[in-house]
């Protein structure tokens, strides 16, 4: 189950990175068409097949089409007079699709009274070795052995082919990646059958079964690679018909020279029924789509960096960059506490000019997480109000005289009875004004209404354990009445989260809270817009007139939003040369390697920046 549920297919041409890539790497780069990749490969593997034959592997991450190139790695062997087999690795080593279902699906939910459409269930960690039958692996070993001779190329490809337990079979070893929309976007064309399954499933059963099983295995099998340096050739699967490809050597020097700058991911773009018009327009998306209700600006698991190497761009996914540089880009401290994972996630939620607000809704805790979906932790959020219209409001948390088991009496008669439910009777919310922050630690109820844009930021899960408790009674683009989560949501949501209490300075519930001055220099100064012991993240905003001088010291990763103004510079000021330029509402991170750095205003009005990073004392936190 993923976040992107279903992108819009929109390529964001705009957030380019371009660091300084030597010569060398930058001519390492094979493009040019899949056939002329195919060609150049089978050309740098003939010398040794002809001597002594060559097993080369090639496994990747979910989605990956090894097809078309093993297919015009045969053709290139004809040419050049070598024999070539080509071995489907799943074929002649997974268990049975029986096998794995029962591996699988008794983590998965499936009372529809619990989880209406079938999305949540618990993570697996068996890996692709959990997967393997014994015996098959045995008779695989052998005859992939026995298939090796001189003058051949033989091809082995599939999913977990390059597990520990059979890595030692290959000469050259090979990982295909793509970028996590295009894979979602091969899921949802039928171009993807999960683990051990024959054909493609029911579409929201195969993206759940991907997010518990099969992107799992991918992200982790990919990560020990990258770790162990254990693969020779890189290749970008992002387009079929124009392959690229690099040594791995090359692919790791794109990553350690990227991390020296400010950088930014490329969004992704999905549609929704309560859906805004404004970051259509700001970003100049398709007229053809309805509406831009999600912006994925920089949700870890879910964006790709675009990096320029020379004639050629680099559409890289972002964890395989994170596996790369992850202590560089967030620090050791922050690599030991998330266990490797890029931490906090930043989207934009826009409901301006829309018919509705977003569904009333809630998020689950650490101990629940980690007990019901063998996730990391808990969900928090938070939302920082941009822009809005005419009596826009965020809703935050129930009222002093909330009758809390009438609430839940309603939303359950309007689910089952389609009865609509007074929640404002019930459901505190502020005044939105651009500049708001609210803190939404696990448990607590909220929304953003209509005719407005939000900033949400929230912690690391993986997952979206979002459970709506009331929506409208609205319909979904099929017609349909979206399903709601009256069961976890009423198990989870924090009945003690009240407007009196969420705005005393005194409670440790204060999650609407006051900017307050944290620092200050020569021409700028620094507020605290929310912090609380219940979540990692510290929300800071910087307001300046000219430029500001920051710090990471080298152990903290800043993300900046621009919030305010038309454009800025963030350059490192021991290099100056390595800058970002941010234009407004666009998202830009700042490694924790970068340590003191620079932001200048490059228009004339006044800056506000938006700062997120981790709060001191984060690694002593609980799940």
């Amino acid at each position: 189950m993923s976040f992107m549920y279903n992108p819009y297919p929109f390529h964001d041409p705009k957030p380019v990175n371009r660091p300084q890539l030597s010569e060398e790497t930058i001519s390492s780069i094979v493009a040019g068409g899949t056939p002329n990749v195919a060609k150049k490969f089978t050309a740098i593997l003939a010398g040794k097949a002809r001597e002594e034959g060559v097993v080369v592997a090639f496994d990747g991450y979910t989605g990956a089409d090894w097809k078309v190139m093993v297919g015009l790695i045969g053709r290139e062997c004809d040419l050049l007079g070598l024999d070539f087999e080509a071995v489907d690795c799943n074929k002649a080593t997974l268990k049975s699709g029986e096998e794995i279902d029962a591996i699988i699906d008794p983590l998965l939910i499936w009372d529809k009274k619990i989880d209406p459409t079938l999305l949540y269930g618990k993570v697996y960690y068996g890996g692709y070795e959990g997967l393997l039958d014994v015996a098959k692996v045995e008779a695989f070993r052998s005859s992939v052995a026995a298939a090796k001779a001189p003058g051949k190329i033989v091809a082995v490809y599939g999913y977990g082919c390059l597990t520990k337990s059979l890595r030692d079979l290959y000469d050259v070893k090979c990982f295909f990646d793509l970028t996590p929309m295009n894979s979602m976007l091969r899921i949802r064309a039928g171009e993807y059958s999960n683990l051990g399954k024959k054909h493609p499933g029911i579409i929201n059963r195969t993206i759940r079964r991907c997010y518990y099983c099969d992107f799992e295995n991918a992200v982790c099998l990919r990560k020990e690679l990258f770790a162990n340096s254990a693969i020779d050739w890189y290749f970008l699967d992002n387009d079929r018909a124009n392959i690229q490809m690099m040594p791995f050597a090359s692919f790791a020097d794109v990553c350690a020279q990227l991390v020296k700058y400010p950088f930014r991911a490329k969004p992704c773009y999905l549609e929704g029924v309560w859906g805004g018009s404004y970051m259509k327009k700001l970003r100049g998306l398709p007229e053809k789509m309805r509406n831009a209700a999600w912006v994925f600006d920089f949700i870890p698991m879910e964006v790709s960096v675009l990096v320029e190497a020379g004639q050629e761009k680099l559409d890289i996914n972002y964890c395989s960059f994170v596996h790369k540089e992850g202590i560089n880009l967030m620090g050791e401290t922050c690599v030991a506490k998330y266990k490797g994972y890029f931490p906090i996630r930043f989207n934009w939620d826009d409901s301006y000019h829309s018919t509705g607000n977003m569904s009333i809704q809630c998020h689950s805790g650490g101990k629940f997480n980690i007990e019901n979906y063998n996730e990391l932790g808990r969900q928090d959020e938070s939302y920082y109000v941009v822009i809005t219209g005419h009596e826009a409001k965020t809703f935050i948390g129930f009222r002093d005289d909330a009758d809390i088991p009438a609430f839940f009496r309603e939303i359950e008669a309007a689910d089952t009875d389609h009865v609509p439910c007074d929640y404002m009777k019930y459901v505190s919310y502020e005044e939105s004004k651009p500049g708001l922050q609210v803190m939404l630690p696990a448990g607590t109820i909220h929304s953003s209404g209509r005719n407005q844009v939000i900033l949400e930021i929230g912690s690391l899960t993986i997952g979206s354990y979002t459970y709506k408790m009331y929506d409208y009674l609205r319909l979904d683009f099929d017609g349909k009445q979206r399903p709601i989560h009256t069961k976890l949501g009423e198990e989870n949501v924090r009945q003690d989260r009240r407007t009196s209490v969420i705005h005393d300075p005194q409670s440790p519930e204060y999650i609407v809270q006051q900017p307050r001055l944290a620092d200050k220099g020569e021409g700028w100064e620094e507020y605290i817009l929310g912090e609380n012991p219940q979540m990692y993240i510290s929300l800071r905003r910087l307001e300046f007139e000219k430029c500001c001088r920051q710090d990471t010291k080298g152990e903290k990763f800043h993300v900046l939003t621009l919030v305010d103004g038309d454009r800025i510079r963030i350059r490192s000021a021991a290099n100056p040369e390595r800058y970002f330029d941010l234009d407004f509402m666009e998202i830009a991170c700042v490694p924790a390697s970068m340590g003191e750095y620079i932001i200048e205003n490059l228009g004339k009005e006044p800056i506000r920046v938006h700062k997120t990073c981790l709060r001191d004392g984060y690694q002593n936190d609980p799940a």
